[in-house]
């Protein structure tokens, strides 16, 4: 049977000092078990040219599930499927995609996730 907190948890994530990886920006409140990443891809940010060196792969590793709350965010898989995600939408993203922002918006999207380990501090 899982663990987990059975308390209220609260955490103000506009208070959080943003760590900023060339054009995407994000903030973690960490939750008992449970991260929130509110990330923001500015008009032309792109993961490979953001964030490829500070991970260390060619492409990024981590799953995510998030729900995307402004502008148009395009994955490409390295199978080389791809998908365009946009306001209101929800995205389940495997391990082994590229990203980038599409059009002259920003795309934020809010991620729940048990850790981000590129962004760790």
């Amino acid at each position: 049977m899982p663990t987990y907190n059975p308390a209220m948890q609260k955490a103000s994530i506009d208070e959080i000092t943003p760590e900023v990886h060339g054009k995407i920006s994000k903030r973690t409140a960490q939750l008992d078990g449970v991260d929130v990443t509110r990330v923001t891809f500015d008009v032309g940010a792109r993961w490979s040219v953001d964030l490829k060196d500070y991970a260390g792969t060619d492409s990024c590793e981590l799953p995510h599930v998030a729900l995307v709350l402004s502008g148009t965010l395009r994955v490409v898989m390295d199978d080389g499927s791809e998908e365009d995600f946009s306001a209101g939408q929800v995205m389940l993203l495997p391990p082994g995609h590229d990203a980038w922002t599409v059009g002259d918006e920003p795309c934020t999207f809010v991620e729940f996730s048990r850790g981000n380990d590129y962004y760790a501090a």
